[in-house]
């Protein structure tokens, strides 16, 4: 394996263990007000277009990363953006 293919798997695991804990705490507790709408649509804008590079570039690595990385961005910003009871079922029927 060459050093480029760790040092990829390494920032990937950061990346999206990143927002795994993010995304289970607004399941749990339901409570975004401290989420920043604005750096969450920088985000997931980021990721999209990261997405979009690797798919024309047909690079797995990074689709694989990149799409994991704005499904659960996009998910943190949803919540966000959704009323608070609608937030509630959704958290609901993910078990938090």
């Amino acid at each position: 394996m060459a050093l480029a293919d760790i040092v990829g798997g390494l920032a990937t695991l950061c990346s999206i263990s990143s927002f795994v804990p993010q995304a289970w705490k607004v399941i749990r507790t339901r409570d975004t007000d401290a989420i920043s709408t604005r750096m969450y649509v920088l985000t997931v804008t980021g990721f999209s277009l990261w997405l979009t590079y690797g798919i024309m570039l047909g690079a797995l690595p990074l689709i694989a990363a990149n799409g994991t990385c704005l499904l659960l961005s996009a998910f943190i910003l949803a919540m966000k953006l959704m009323p608070r009871r609608k937030r509630e079922e959704v958290a609901q029927s993910l078990g938090g």
